[in-house]
């Protein structure tokens, strides 16, 4: 009877686990820019000191959501500065967060990158990149 019982588990554990392939694709969140009055949702030349709002909506496909980041390049740099984190409840089904910057004052190109995360690891990025004048 022992014998059995071990034998249904290892079957159950063995079909669980095959139901999903390792080389399935991964189908990651889905992240628009919010549009209308008062959002910039594209890239744009802006004057020094710009007070903007930017904002996004992530839906849920596979898997539960986990984070959102938002981060900025200056100037061409690889390197970025993050300016906002967000974990987000594990049983959002839906994300929604408006971001407010203001803009250096020196002419240049400033890359916000918005980034959302789920908790299988897959990774959604945005970008918005402002021409400073």
């Amino acid at each position: 009877m022992k014998n059995i019982f071990l034998f249904l588990l290892l079957a159950t554990i063995v079909t669980i686990q095959g139901c999903k392939k390792d080389g399935d694709p991964e189908t990651p969140p889905i992240v628009v820019f919010k549009t209308g009055a008062g959002y910039t949702s594209t890239d744009a030349i802006v004057g020094k000191n710009a007070a903007l709002k930017m904002g996004i909506q992530v839906t849920k496909t596979e898997d539960n959501l986990k984070s959102f980041n938002v981060s900025v390049a200056y100037d061409g740099s690889s390197a970025t500065v993050s300016k906002k984190t967000d974990e987000i409840p594990s049983t959002s089904t839906q994300y929604d967060a408006d971001v407010s910057i203001t803009t250096r004052n020196q002419a240049g190109t400033e890359k916000w990158i918005f980034t959302v995360t789920d908790i299988d690891g897959n990774i959604v990025q945005k970008t918005i990149t402002l021409t400073v004048n």
